[in-house]
């Protein structure tokens, strides 16, 4: 398996995404499950999926800032991850390996590393 030397900035960005999705997922548990304010409802009793959500206040400005901050940091970091000039350095038959090999990072050993 090649092993490759990341810039440390696409390391970081690619570590950060998880800690943003579980962010997220904590905001996400703790909202109400409706942004804005909306009425209770329930399928009718001949559905064939019955389904029902309580009432919903909406969510806290406070809270809808945050996830719209954390979504649009996830997406910041999806950006650097795949845009950078970095991946031109590769033939394009290389990437896909090189950037899968970022994902796995902390499973490579270090190049100096003795057998």
């Amino acid at each position: 398996m090649a092993t490759y030397e990341f810039p440390p900035m696409l390391i970081d960005a690619q570590n950060e995404p998880d800690q943003v999705r579980a962010d997220l997922r904590t905001l996400f548990e703790r909202v109400p499950w409706s942004v804005e304010p909306m009425d209770a409802w329930e399928t009718h009793e001949n559905a064939w999926r019955p389904a029902s959500r309580p009432a919903s206040p909406g969510w806290d400005p406070e809270d809808a800032a945050e996830i719209a901050r954390l979504r649009a940091r996830e997406l910041e970091l999806a950006e650097v991850l795949v845009c950078r000039p970095y991946w031109t350095e590769f033939a394009p038959g290389d990437v896909l390996a090189a950037r899968d090999a970022l994902k796995h990072h902390h499973e490579q050993k270090p190049a100096d590393a003795s057998v």
